[in-house]
């Protein structure tokens, strides 16, 4: 068995993108990877236990001990292949807006697992399948993970013998704006304002809206406004984030095919075009009642990376390494 400190001196620097689940229709099953990244440097030290320096989002606000979440996936990725855990010394640079619906936790995770690997590497090796069982195991469910861990569009499916993933690329000439608002919103609420069940028809309607907003992603970006309607979820929780589906109402309204990200609050719309979405960018701030954070962000096709802390620049994409 591995001991703690065989590893000691070993520094990894992760980069993990942020993401977008749902895309409407798509509930717990469609997320795209998004370019704008949390970045984590985690170097081995002899003393036991963790210590968490946070620069950006999160600062002053998340745990900086053995408490904090990408701790957490640290440790759970050691405990599955029977490495103790060594002392950790962690860096978080982080740029994804916690509580938005841009899956900051899902990126925390990622990080973690994604750390783990790269400090074991040559030791243990953890393959695509594994990552994403381990981040399912922690997050509960795969759509913002899967995306975060292999980039591009992913549609993810869990079996008996665990979670499954499919990785697309997505059309060049689909241009994602993210709308953030100060405000936050919890992925937990939002989940409770979930029925249980839903009318058969509704959930038909899903059905083929989901099987057309892939079609429309990876090749006819122009049927994005019909695929991304949805009956399953955001009109439930629309009380709980009413400046947002007051947005995403008028922004329908007008043409553009926009969505709650992930749990919300926060608003997708997914352009044909980057003029289209600087468009709704400029319909938001006439309309909007408080301050809409845009973002015009490109698809992100790597996904998680994981290198050497000194080699920063040679960084290979999660699903790709051996």
């Amino acid at each position: 068995m591995t001991r703690a400190g065989e590893l000691l001196g070993r520094s990894v620097t992760v980069k993990v993108p942020a993401t977008s689940a749902n895309l409407g229709p798509g509930f717990d099953t469609l997320g795209l990877a998004l370019a704008l990244y949390d970045e984590l440097t985690v170097t081995v030290r002899e003393q036991p236990g963790a210590t968490v320096e946070v620069v950006g989002v999160g600062a002053g606000e998340v745990p900086t001990d053995e408490s904090n979440l990408v701790v957490r996936a640290i440790a759970h990725t050691f405990e599955s292949v029977g490495v103790p855990l060594p002392g950790l010394d962690l860096v978080a640079r982080n740029n994804i807006p916690h509580g938005r619906g841009m899956g900051s936790s899902g990126a925390a995770i990622v990080s973690g697992i994604m750390a783990a690997k790269g400090l074991l590497e040559g030791v243990v090796d953890i393959d695509a399948q594994g990552l994403l069982a381990l981040a399912n195991d922690m997050e509960g469910h795969p759509d913002n993970v899967a995306p975060a861990l292999f980039g591009g569009l992913t549609i993810a499916w869990v079996t008996p013998d665990g979670p499954r993933f499919k990785k697309l690329m997505v059309h060049r000439g689909v241009s994602p704006l993210v709308l953030v608002p100060e405000h936050v919103m919890s992925t937990a609420l939002a989940r409770s304002l979930q029925p249980q069940s839903v009318p058969h028809e509704d959930a038909v309607f899903n059905v083929s809206r989901s099987a057309l907003l892939v079609a429309a992603l990876i090749q006819s970006p122009e049927l994005l406004h019909a695929a991304t309607e949805d009956k399953l979820h955001q009109s439930y929780r629309a009380s709980a984030m009413p400046e947002t589906d007051r947005l995403i109402t008028l922004l329908r309204e007008q043409g553009f095919a926009a969505v709650v990200s992930g749990a919300g609050p926060s608003i997708l719309v997914l352009g044909s075009d980057p003029g289209q979405r600087l468009a709704a960018a400029e319909l938001v701030a006439r309309n909007a009642q408080t301050a809409w954070q845009p973002l015009h962000l490109a698809v992100d096709f790597k996904g998680a990376t994981v290198v050497p802390a000194a080699v920063v620049a040679a960084d290979t994409p999660a699903g790709e390494r051996p």
